[in-house]
């Protein structure tokens, strides 16, 4: 174990990258009349709308529903996707600029406009340098993170994926109360990035990979405690880091702070009515608004009438802030919306009575385990990327096929070697809650787990059988899990021939699994500038959306880890700068 002197040392090095000047004052409270340049509702990516604002030379103003700042980038796993940038090239990436483009053509053909992600592309480079400037974050390529369609043209295997380094929350001094809290809150301060999980999950298995990973952000966090550092990542990190920036520049953020509706003058908008504490207030905004306030993720009954009617409240895993109010407003003067029936899909453990889903990444890839429907039978790739594993249960539900209760099935060599649902390490029993609540069961064999859960017992058995004789093979004909350098990337590399796939044995385990999410990524439709569209094409001018607020500028495809956020960040940088006037 580290001495108190290595993990202060340890700590002292990391804060060396992300030390700056104390934290001015809280913003001063909201006033009536009140006239900014860039007025950029939502507190999530929106910062970044703000910081390039900021830089640009608009006096800028950020004002966001709920008491927190971060949204749902701070609730997320903070990796951001961005590619052919110079963070990149400058840890050996091999991407190119042509690669990008030629992949993202492949990947969102014609569900959305050339438009859109071509502006995305052209601005990554762009958008990196302004968060350089205007934060303290640092960031770093995670390595092998594959796209999620790495076999398309332009693809790559070795991914485009980035992060921000561990952050010390502690710059925020005063303000750190107003970050909103992770998900998930590790009982020791560790800052476990994207790529430390993949290594830490395997520790049973590869030891000498996942204990150095561990050893060093147990020293990291536990000493910065020690000096008074709350190192942090993911997406409290970038949030965080995001915000430090905001405060450093002296940016005013309104919390508690609601939109109403939108001020127009003629054809264009000239800013908001906002409600505080049940009072409203003007903000006139002389070059723009940027609604970033996500997008529906807890409006039960708009997802059910544009997703899916088996969606329940409390399954979205987006800032609980978000029920599409700023789409709703700027459909008020005229906006128009698309892709209104996509979502961020993630399968996830079936929440508790009250609580919350816990995502299921890894854990669907690594050999040992598969996934059932209501019929007892597979139904696609359980490794596949986790927007697509959701398109599938819908288009079947749409096609008049719904796939009924899902069961991801594993046996017990799989509950001794990996990390599960976040929470139950290797060995652990899984929580008696589960089992009270009938979203875990446990039988010796196939019959009786299919009888436990409810499956039917002929069809799950049979399925059970041609699974383990396909994982012996080392090759799924049936769905082709293992055949994608994604799939591969959240497997177990001790298992050959194939990382993905091993027959099951033994005591068997079922968990009860739904489609639980990130967010929608439906709502106002926008050109490459971030310019919010009436449904003629013509921009509705003086607003802007961007980030979940907007429609996905991947059209109906998710191309790689942190392609929401980057999204987010890009067309932040460029909304601000267009209302700059600099485009």
């Amino acid at each position: 174990m580290p001495s108190r002197t290595t993990l202060a040392a340890t700590a002292q090095e990391h804060h060396e990258e992300t030390a700056m000047p104390d934290t001015p004052p809280a913003p001063v409270p909201a006033v009536d009349g009140t006239t900014v340049d860039l007025l950029v509702v939502g507190a999530g990516t929106g910062m970044a709308a703000a910081l390039a604002g900021h830089q640009a030379g608009l006096k800028t103003l950020v004002v966001e529903k709920t008491e927190y700042v971060g949204g749902s980038t701070a609730r997320s796993g903070g990796a951001f996707w961005i590619p052919a940038s110079s963070l990149l090239a400058a840890e050996g990436a091999g991407d190119t600029a042509e690669r990008a483009r030629t992949y993202v053509q492949a990947a969102v053909g014609a569900s959305t406009t050339e438009e859109r992600w071509l502006s995305f592309l052209e601005h990554g480079e762009e958008t990196l340098r302004m968060l350089r400037q205007t934060t303290p974050m640092r960031f770093f390529w995670a390595r092998g993170y594959a796209d999620y369609h790495p076999e398309l043209p332009g693809g790559s295997a070795a991914g485009r994926t980035c992060e921000c380094r561990p952050f010390d929350l502690s710059v925020l001094g005063s303000e750190r109360a107003r970050l909103r809290p992770s998900v998930m809150e590790s009982p020791v301060p560790m800052p476990i990035t994207g790529a430390d999980y993949r290594w830490m999950n395997l520790f049973a298995r590869l030891p000498r990979s996942g204990l150095p990973r561990i050893a060093k952000r147990a020293a990291q966090g536990l000493g910065g405690k020690l000096i008074g550092r709350e190192y942090a990542a993911g997406g409290q990190a970038l949030a965080g880091g995001l915000y430090a920036g905001v405060l450093r520049a002296g940016i005013p953020v309104w919390t508690r702070t609601a939109l109403r509706r939108l001020v127009t003058d003629g054809d264009r908008v000239t800013g908001a009515v906002l409600e505080q504490d049940g009072h409203e207030v003007t903000v006139t905004a002389r070059r723009g608004v940027v609604l970033a306030a996500g997008g529906f993720d807890h409006d039960i009954e708009q997802r059910r009438a544009h997703q899916s009617k088996h969606l329940e409240s409390g399954w979205s895993l987006g800032s609980p802030g978000n029920t599409g109010d700023a789409i709703r407003v700027a459909q008020d003067i005229g906006a128009d919306t698309d892709l209104l029936e996509q979502a961020w899909w993630f399968p996830a453990v079936a929440p508790l009575p009250g609580g919350s889903p816990q995502v299921l990444l890894a854990e669907r890839a690594l050999p040992g385990s598969l996934i059932v429907d209501g019929s007892g039978r597979r139904f696609v790739n359980e490794a596949t990327d986790y927007m697509s594993f959701g398109q599938r249960l819908l288009e079947r539900e749409r096609a008049g096929d719904p796939a009924g209760p899902l069961w991801l099935v594993f046996d017990q060599q799989y509950r001794n070697s990996y990390v599960f649902a976040g929470a139950c390490f290797p060995r652990m029993p899984l929580p008696k809650e589960w089992y009270e609540a009938g979203i875990a069961h446990r039988a010796g064999g196939a019959p009786a787990l299919a009888r436990g859960a409810g499956l039917p017992e002929g069809a799950f058995t049979a399925t059970l059988r041609r699974f383990n004789e396909l994982a012996a093979a080392g090759n799924d004909e049936d769905f082709h899990r293992g055949a994608s350098a994604y799939d591969r990337y959240y497997g177990d590399p001790t298992v050959t021939p194939n990382p993905n796939l091993r027959p099951l044995t033994g005591q068997l385990h079922a968990v009860r699994v739904v489609l639980s999410d990130l967010g929608t990524c439906g709502g106002l439709r926008a050109d490459g500038d971030a310019r919010v569209l009436r449904p003629d094409g013509a921009p509705v001018e003086g607003l802007y959306a961007i980030g979940n607020t907007a429609a996905n500028a991947f059209g109906t495809v998710y191309p790689g880890a942190g392609a929401t956020i980057g999204q987010g960040l890009v067309y932040a940088t460029v909304a601000a700068r267009h209302a700059a006037g600099q485009k």
